[in-house]
C-alpha cells in the first residue's frame, strides 16, 4: 500500500482526535512517532503527542534538535516557581534534563529520581502528586523505585548531586 506524506499525516491526525475524543486523556497518555519515508531514510522523530484535557490531539512536526516541544499549557506550581526552584530548573535545563516547559527528556526512572532529588531539595512534602501533575504521569513513586533497583541510578545520582551542589 502505498501512502503520500500528506495523506499519512492526516490520517494520522485523525486517529489522534479519535484517541483524545475516547476520553483518554486521564491516562496521561503519549504517543511517540517514528516515521521512515519510502527508500528506508530515517526521518527523525516528528512529534511526541501529549495529551491533556485542556489541549487537542494535533501533529505538528518536532523542533530541529529533535527534542519535542509542544506547547502543552499550565504553570508550574507555586512550589515549583520559588527563586530556588528556578536556579534549580536553571541547572537542569542546562543539563539537558528537562525542556523549556519543564517537561523531563530523561527516561521515567530518571525523572522520578530528578523530581525526587528536587523534591528533597526544596522541602516540598507532597513530590509525587506534584510532579505527576505537572508532568502529566502516574505513578512516579514506582518509577522511583524500579529506578532504586538499576545499576545506574546511583551514577546518575552522583551527577544530579554535582549539579546542585
Amino acid at each position: 500500500m502505498n501512502i503520500n506524506d500528506e495523506d499519512f499525516l492526516n490520517f494520522f491526525n485523525r486517529l489522534l482526535e479519535w484517541l483524545h475524543q475516547a476520553d483518554l486523556t486521564h491516562f496521561g497518555s503519549q504517543i511517540q512517532l517514528v516515521y521512515v519515508a519510502s527508500g528506508a531514510q530515517h526521518v527523525e522523530k516528528i512529534e511526541t503527542q501529549y495529551f491533556s484535557e485542556a489541549h487537542s490531539a494535533v501533529l505538528q512536526p518536532a523542533p530541529a534538535c529533535g527534542h519535542p516541544a509542544p506547547d502543552r499549557g499550565g504553570e508550574l506550581p507555586d512550589v515549583l516557581s520559588t527563586p530556588e526552584a528556578m536556579a534549580l530548573w536553571q541547572k537542569v535545563q542546562q543539563a539537558g534534563y528537562v525542556d523549556e516547559h519543564y517537561q523531563p527528556m530523561l527516561s521515567r526512572t530518571q525523572a522520578a529520581l530528578l523530581a525526587h532529588y528536587m523534591a528533597k531539595k526544596l522541602e516540598i512534602k507532597d513530590k509525587w502528586k506534584t510532579f505527576e501533575m505537572l508532568w502529566n504521569r502516574r505513578n512516579m513513586y514506582r518509577d522511583y523505585y524500579d529506578a532504586m533497583n538499576q545499576d545506574q541510578t546511583y551514577l546518575f545520582l552522583d551527577k544530579l548531586k554535582e549539579l546542585f551542589e
